[in-house]
């Protein structure tokens, strides 16, 4: 399995994450429950990849946003 994520996969997790930001952390086990919660009739395979695809937005985003203030903080000292 490659980490390429249809459209589908990719709509769902964007909407979820920008309805529900609180819910969702980078933890894979915790989104796949929200997830479950927040979507009606997905199938578990559908379900997994988009708690995974979630996670691994999420996870992206933190690291990318964690350099940058460690810089900010040494060029401000």
């Amino acid at each position: 399995m490659g980490k390429v994520k249809t459209q589908h996969i990719k709509r769902i997790g964007k909407e979820l994450m920008a309805r529900f930001p609180a819910k969702f952390s980078n933890n894979f086990d915790n989104n796949k429950h929200a997830v479950d919660k927040l979507t009606e009739g997905a199938t578990t395979k559908v379900r997994n990849q988009v708690a995974g695809y979630i996670t691994h937005t999420i996870s992206l985003t933190q690291a990318a946003d964690s350099p940058s203030e460690s810089v900010e903080n040494e060029i401000s000292d």
